[in-house]
């Protein structure tokens, strides 16, 4: 990814936001630190999208098989 000054992405804007719209973001940098990204929306939109947990857990490669059975032993009674 590359680097470029504020003043010069300033400067360039339109060309900028071309370059990241074809895939090449870049880092923007005040005083030589690194401030902010210019990437494409539709790599945001990747980006931002978190999946659920329940999202997470459907899409597991898990086969029937691969799960231990499930004990069916009656609870015990607490007293409290």
């Amino acid at each position: 990814m590359r680097e470029i000054q504020l003043r010069d992405a300033k400067a360039s804007l339109s060309a900028v936001v071309d370059d990241a719209v074809r895939g090449k973001p870049a880092v923007i940098t005040r005083h030589g630190k690194r401030e902010a990204v210019i990437l494409s929306f539709k790599e945001w939109e990747r980006l931002s999208h978190v999946p659920s947990f329940g999202q997470l857990l459907m899409s597991a490669p898990i086969a029937p098989g691969d799960l231990p059975a499930r004990d069916g032993t009656p609870l015990r009674q607490a007293d409290l």
